[in-house]
């Protein structure tokens, strides 16, 4: 029954405005998940002072921070870690559910994204099943959702849209269902553009 909640097209009241303030959104203190792209390994993700700290299956502590470095999708449990990330560059954010099949597939599309852009964009990806709070700020209905987030103005986040232009609206920048690699590379080297930076 979930899965018809969350595979149900359309879009909620686009009206309804949001802060990027974590404030706003009621967080999690512990996440515990198994990682489903390497079925043998464990991860346990605490929220820290710095961020998300992993650990591994060898018990070697990672910030969120240094697995971006490490060319890894970022996966947000909270909006400050993409705040966080935004000091960086652009962050491209994927909402996907892990019971969704074109949001899985596009996981090793996403760890590619990370490899080539490491250093100049954040690539990160949200678990709606994981991370409530976020399906509800982000106003999904419909996944797998992708936008890019170029910055953050007057408290509202701000997007890079299809042309080159920026919007506080999401709903007119998002990237809906799963689309080719080279649509989501234009969007990040717009962005970088922008920014006076190149791939």
């Amino acid at each position: 029954m979930l899965a018809a909640v969350i595979f149900t097209a359309g879009c909620t009241d686009d009206s309804k405005e949001n802060s990027t303030d974590t404030q706003a959104i009621e967080e999690n203190n512990s996440i515990v998940g198994a990682n489903e792209s390497e079925q043998n390994a464990t991860s346990q993700e605490i929220q820290g002072e710095n961020g998300v700290v992993k650990t591994n299956e060898s018990g070697q502590n990672t910030t969120s921070q240094e697995a971006q470095e490490g060319t890894s999708v970022l996966e947000v449990t909270s909006l400050e870690q993409i705040n966080a990330s935004l000091e960086q560059g652009p962050v491209l954010v994927k909402i996907g559910s892990k019971h969704c099949g074109p949001c899985q597939a596009m996981k090793p599309m996403l760890k590619e994204l990370a490899t080539e852009y490491s250093g100049k964009a954040t690539i990160a990806s949200i678990d709606i099943t994981e991370s409530p709070d976020l399906n509800s700020y982000f106003e999904i209905g419909y996944v797998p959702d992708t936008s890019l987030v170029v910055g953050i103005e007057d408290g509202d986040y701000v997007y890079m849209q299809e042309n080159g232009t920026v919007t506080k609206d999401r709903f007119q920048a998002r990237i809906q269902g799963q689309m080719e690699k080279e649509v989501y590379e234009n969007r990040i080297n717009l962005a970088l553009l922008k920014e006076g930076k190149s791939k």
